[in-house]
């Protein structure tokens, strides 16, 4: 019986060419786009699931309000937050925190017992105690997991990194030297190695240092760093006990601020502990001191919804042009029935039809996947270590496909043509019902919905990227490239000093450099710093938090900053970190000034630092410093020879290879030793924009593939109807019909479908993306432009798609169609 049903099906499918290519090409697009979002929203989503307890593990972040208002918020916090949780909170089971040393400090480690010597320098350094690789599930190559970490000057190094520095050789008590620009020289021995981090995790490592390490230097060292809560720079992550609730254990945290840090209160301090499942911190969380730029958590979820929308579109296709065609299947389902067909028979012959679609459909849905998969790479950032068909969702999914699209696409035109009759079906007098033209008529409506929705929403997106990628940032990153400050110092002040100014008088007698400038702030970056200032003239309740930055003398002229009063930082007046100072036009405004003029010589005074006092030489225009994504802050300028993170070099990029040749010479002269490394700022600027890239880049081909889908099903539908009216057309023109009346009587009840598609789309598409808008405090207002050319985009498409079979129909000969009768 199966076999009979299969070969009936092949067998149909082979007879109506146009309609099964339609239907096969249709679904199969649908398919690939639903399993291409899928595999995106898949990854971006599966961060931190290789950990065994990531349910249970908490990062602890830090909210700190001065004077009532909001400083920052802080994805680090003090060391000693997490021995005070495992001691005073029974929930807590587990506590590890991290010193991110390679993203404060320019880090070069060195294997020294080779000929020549093996040095790199390193960002994903960080100090971590000796739970956290067994907290996070580091699968070990060599070493154990729990113990390579308890003792000072030992460290673990990532496949990759052992593979850098001694080959093919067991790294196994073998030694490396880490230096960087505090002076810290230390020699440490490789413990462990760990597979190298995945792709999906938010915190990426290349070596873990034992935390201990930090303890010998310095007085009170490990006071500081073991249990203090002075500074405020370590991550700390936590592990509850299965089945707690999070909620509990933060509105304990509160008590433990107060507990450990009770000079707060004279501070006007407040300390804030929450805890962020470390499942949702790479689509949610939006804090300083962030370890890896993170993604895009509303895209992710608007781009899952729209793939459902392209499959069920797709679903839509199918089902409105099978109830099309049940007129002109009649006869076959009579004759079945006369023959002996019960109607359960017929469901089962018409379901084994879809499932035949709905099977070659997958088929060309792969080759489909296979063929774009490199570009869909590129597009959306997947790596390619993230194979789609090692996933288990993907099978899956796609059981899930075939089983529901063969069901949802294929009951409703089953029990619809099991239900003919077959004395009305053979003696002609079969009429399409009126549900059945109420439901394709719904079906293409909301097809055409879909579409408007995708059109506008892609225009939407685009607009807003746009703003925000040509708005006046306040300075100009084109044309800059970023080295970051050298990585080992010596010992003397002087001849670091002596280092940098050689750096910048031979790289300025260079005819492609215009600019040389320091500075501890990049734009792009969030300022790290925060201070309360306050004018002379008022109290500490008064005071404005800033977040601060130290530059040189030339960097407002190498970045173009608008000095809108008084004047910049100059040698001539030998201005000094602890006597001058340079603010932005919302710092003024914060102290009531109603012009920038007003804050000129005015003194600052910074209790944070022992009070000191800072006079006011010139106002800043305001910078977007972070990006549009944030809202602007004041900023506190000070300037200093010694505090240097970046060194930002303006070029002329004519000759661009040949000036980065000589930057990099002189780099080695003026700093031997150091490994030479740089960036360009704009490329810098721009990757906190990349996830709103992708999602924009990522919803315009869908919203093409949309309206391809539903194309398709209109060019299907428009050629079926045209089919059945063939005969009237032919009526109509022997009695002196025009060809536009005829083409006007073809496509007049789908443009009206399409028209009211529109009009349900509009209000719709107004709210979701007004909401999705909310999220920048920078962005674009919303104009009926753009809902009225989408409008006029999808009229035209659709006549466009129908207007094939409408001309076609319109110019025919009626004695074709007439000589039948």
């Amino acid at each position: 019986m199966l076999r009979n049903y299969f070969n009936v099906a092949v067998r149909s499918l082979l007879k109506n060419r146009i309609y099964s290519f339609i239907n096969i090409f249709g679904l199969a697009i649908g398919i690939a786009a639903f399993i291409l979002i899928i595999q995106y929203v898949t990854f971006e989503r599966s961060y931190e699931s290789f950990v065994e307890n990531a349910d249970d593990i908490y990062r602890v972040q830090l909210d700190v309000y001065r004077n009532g208002e909001l400083v920052y918020k802080s994805s680090e916090n003090y060391p000693g937050a997490g021995p005070a949780l495992l001691s005073d909170v029974p929930e807590v089971i587990a506590s590890a925190k991290l010193y991110n040393i390679g993203a404060k400090n320019n880090i070069v480690v060195n294997r020294e017992d080779t000929p020549e010597p093996v040095v790199f320098k390193h960002s994903r350094l960080l100090y971590a105690e000796s739970s956290f690789l067994k907290m996070f599930s580091y699968p070990m190559v060599y070493g154990d997991a729990e113990s390579a970490l308890e003792e000072p000057f030992k460290m673990a190094i990532s496949e990759t990194t052992a593979k850098k520095y001694f080959g093919e050789e067991s790294p196994i008590g073998k030694f490396l030297r880490l230096e960087d620009d505090d002076f810290n020289n230390e020699l440490c021995e490789v413990t462990a190695v760990f597979r190298d981090s995945p792709d999906n995790t938010h915190l990426k490592a290349d070596i873990l240092i034992s935390f201990s390490t930090l303890y010998p230097r310095g007085d009170f060292a490990e006071r500081r760093y073991k249990s203090g809560w002075g500074r405020k720079d370590f991550y700390t992550y936590i592990q509850l006990q299965q089945g707690t609730n999070p909620s509990d254990v933060e509105r304990k945290l509160n008590d433990l601020v107060a507990k450990y840090k009770p000079e707060n209160i004279e501070r006007n301090q407040r300390d804030v502990l929450l805890l962020q499942p470390i499942r949702d911190i790479h689509l949610t969380s939006r804090l300083t001191d962030e370890p890896e730029v993170h993604g895009n958590g509303e895209g992710v979820t608007y781009l899952n919804v729209i793939a459902f929308f392209i499959l069920i579109i797709a679903w839509v296709n199918y089902v409105n042009l099978s109830t099309a065609r049940s007129l002109d299947r009649g006869r076959e389902v009579g004759l079945r029935k006369v023959l002996g067909s019960y109607r359960s028979n017929l469901i089962g012959q018409f379901l084994i039809e879809s499932l035949v679609v709905n099977v070659l459909a997958l088929v060309v849905a792969i080759a489909i996947i296979l063929l774009v998969t490199p570009a869909f790479r590129n597009l959306g950032g997947t790596p390619e270590s993230y194979a789609l068909w090692f996933q288990p969702w993907f099978w899956w999914s796609v059981a899930l496909v075939i089983s529901v699209g063969t069901l949802l696409s294929g009951l409703y035109p089953a029990f619809v043509m099991s239900s003919f009759k077959p004395v009305e079906v053979l003696q002609g007098k079969l009429k399409a019902s009126n549900n059945g033209l109420l439901l394709r008529k719904g079906l293409v409506i909301f097809q055409f919905a879909m579409a408007v929705i995708m059109i506008i929403g892609t225009s939407l997106v685009y607009e807003q990227m746009s703003f925000m990628q040509n708005q006046d940032l306040g300075f100009d990153i084109e044309q800059t490239v970023v080295i970051p400050r050298p990585s080992k110092r010596d010992t003397s002040f002087q001849v670091v000093r002596r280092g940098i100014e050689s750096m910048k008088n031979e790289l300025m007698r260079e005819p492609d450099i215009e600019y040389v400038a320091g500075s501890t702030m990049l734009p792009g970056k969030k300022l790290r710093f925060r201070a309360d200032i306050r004018l002379k003239s008022q109290s500490q309740e008064e005071s404005v938090v800033f977040a601060a930055a130290w530059v040189d003398y030339e960097f407002m002229e190498s970045l173009g900053l608008d000095i809108i009063a008084g004047r910049g930082f100059s040698r001539q007046f030998n201005d000094h970190l602890d006597t001058v100072a340079m603010i932005t036009r919302n710092g003024a405004k914060s102290y009531g000034f109603k012009n920038p003029e007003e804050a000129i010589g005015k003194w600052l005074v910074l209790d944070m630092f022992g009070g000191m006092e800072l006079r006011v030489i010139g106002v800043v225009e305001d910078i977007h410093q972070e990006s549009l994504k944030e809202q602007k802050m004041p900023i506190i300028f000070g300037t200093g020879q010694f505090l240097m993170e970046y060194y930002l070099v303006k070029v002329n990029t004519t000759n661009l290879n040949q000036t980065l040749g000589k930057i990099e010479n002189q780099w080695y002269a003026s700093f031997p030793g150091n490994p030479f490394d740089y960036f360009f700022l704009d490329e810098y600027f721009n990757s906190y924009y990349e996830a709103d890239r992708q999602f924009r880049d990522l919803f315009a081909v869908f919203a093409i593939l949309a309206i391809a889908i539903g194309g398709l099903g209109l060019f299907g539908l428009s050629s079926f109807t045209a089919l059945q009216k063939t005969k009237e057309i032919a009526i109509r023109k022997v009695l002196g019909g025009s060809i536009i009346s005829i083409i006007q009587l073809l496509s007049r009840e789908f443009l009206i479908l399409i028209f009211i598609s529109i009009i349900i789309a509009w209000p719709l598409v107004f709210f979701g993306m007004q909401q999705w808008l909310e999220s920048y405090p920078y962005r674009i207002d919303m104009n009926w432009i753009s809902f009225i050319v989408s409008g006029l985009v999808v009229m035209a498409i659709a006549f466009v798609t129908i207007g094939y079979h409408t001309l076609k129909s319109a110019m025919s000969n009626p004695v074709d169609a007439l000589n039948y009768e």
